[in-house]
């Protein structure tokens, strides 16, 4: 055991030897979450991880108690919204005052695998998700459409008739994309990795969507294109739980609520990678194993309208705020279109990863 903790330390030393506090402007990687310790108090409380340890911001200002950290972040919205505003610098410098204790490690550098993985965010005020982002998902979903209001697949071209939003979303010249298509996703529905999703009691129909979550850094309304990657602050994981048994009914359509906002369909997490370390969110690799078995794979280049395009869609119908998610669509490989259909039982295990990012695991429950 005593072996075991020296060489932890020394990881996480050596980790920030290579350069996590090495300069302001520009630090190795590290990723944010929100925990819970096992054992009182069990108040969660944000972290910064660095390989597979995690530093307790609020243990680690109190601690160390110098001007600049005399006021940690009550949680990871606050975290977000005071980012630039000195956190960013307080990370900074609580990550070097680790540095510079060496083997000594401080009370306030925690273990990962004793630490209880909360989500990164409790709670988004808004969760926004994009509806069929990938052509080819749009092709292998025209299979499990039937009674749909547009069955047909267009693989994300307009479809004749396809005008602008006014105000919303206005068609430049040449653009043959159908308009963007979001919905909302009940915060209620969040769960974190690690927990288990539960299928609702008589339904069965249920599956996948393994998609990359755009974390909102700043207060928007009608973000302009060119302009919106100034509100990101960052980007996690959400899997897209869908229900595709319907309300026994096409009362005014698709039924969102019933589809997509179960209670735990909307696992979330683990953690939250800073915008700063990911050069090109729009060619991350995709993939998304069941019980091992690689049944996803893509790259977001694939998307039929970008992470800009997506929060200038969505701002100009709702503000959005530090702390809010998109969910960026899912690349083709879901589970009710293949041939004979692949659906969710209690005792499958799920993971979706996204390059950079991190992977998201969580067990499947029946009711």
């Amino acid at each position: 055991m005593t072996v075991r903790i020296r060489a932890i330390t020394l990881g996480f030393a050596l980790a920030l030897a290579a350069g996590v506090a090495t300069t302001a402007q520009a630090p190795a990687p590290f990723k944010l979450g929100t925990f819970q310790r096992p054992q009182a108090p069990q108040t969660p409380f944000v972290g910064v991880v660095v390989g597979t340890t995690v530093v307790d911001l609020r243990a680690a200002y109190a601690a160390i108690g110098t001007p600049a950290l005399r006021n940690a972040p009550a949680d990871m919205k606050d975290l977000i919204a005071r980012y630039d505003q000195g956190v960013r610098a307080g990370i900074l410098e609580v990550l070097a005052a680790v540095r510079r204790a060496g083997a000594r490690r401080p009370a306030y550098v925690l273990d990962l695998a004793a630490l209880k993985v909360l989500p990164p965010i409790m709670y988004p005020t808004t969760m926004m998700n994009v509806a069929v982002n990938y052509a080819e998902h749009d092709i292998e979903m025209a299979r499990v459409r039937d009674g749909a209001l547009n069955p047909t697949p267009t693989a994300g071209l307009a479809p004749p008739g396809t005008t602008s939003a006014p105000g919303i979303w206005e068609r430049r010249e040449g653009d043959k994309r159908w308009n963007p298509f979001m919905f909302l996703k009940a915060a209620g529905a969040i769960v974190a990795d690690g927990e288990a999703v539960r299928i609702p009691p008589k339904r069965t129909l249920i599956e996948w969507e393994c998609e990359l979550g755009v974390v909102i850094g700043r207060p928007t309304t009608a973000a302009a294109v060119d302009r919106a990657m100034d509100y990101v602050f960052g980007y996690t994981l959400e899997n897209d739980m869908s229900d595709r048994g319907g309300r026994g009914d096409m009362r005014f359509g698709q039924d969102w609520l019933v589809g997509k906002s179960h209670d735990t369909f909307a696992p979330l997490g683990p953690f939250i990678t800073p915008k700063e370390f990911v050069a090109d969110p729009g060619k991350l690799t995709v993939r998304f194993l069941l019980n091992g078995e690689q049944l996803q794979e893509g790259s977001t280049s694939q998307m039929i309208h970008t992470i800009q395009e997506q929060i200038a869609y969505g701002s100009s119908i709702l503000s959005l705020r530090p702390g809010d998610v998109i969910a960026t669509g899912t690349p083709p490989g879901v589970g009710s279109a293949r041939t004979p259909p692949v659906l969710l039982k209690a005792g499958d295990r799920m993971e979706c990863t996204y390059e950079g990012i991190g992977t998201l695991r969580n067990p499947v429950v029946g009711s």
